[in-house]
């Protein structure tokens, strides 16, 4: 868990590309609401030009940990409506 400069605690979360040819998940930083989920933040290097996120930035999701080819991480699984 990390804070940035305005007291928002955030952690990094794994968002999945659409699109690849395979499955990949992006980096991104995620401010914890509590219970599982986050707030999207976007990367600054973010371009939707470029990658499909499955989850955009600004996006409310609910996360789980998941086994991953190199690990367990924080995945996002679901979109929560607000």
């Amino acid at each position: 868990m990390e804070k940035n400069g305005s007291n928002i605690k955030t952690s990094t979360i794994y968002i999945q590309l659409l699109n690849e040819g395979t499955t990949v998940y992006r980096p991104a930083l995620g401010e914890i609401l509590g219970n599982g989920i986050y707030k999207i933040l976007a990367t600054e290097n973010y371009d939707p030009e470029d990658e499909e996120w499955e989850f955009l930035p600004g996006s409310i999701v609910k996360c789980e940990n998941k086994k991953l080819e190199r690990g367990i991480f924080l995945v996002a699984v679901s979109k929560i409506e607000n």
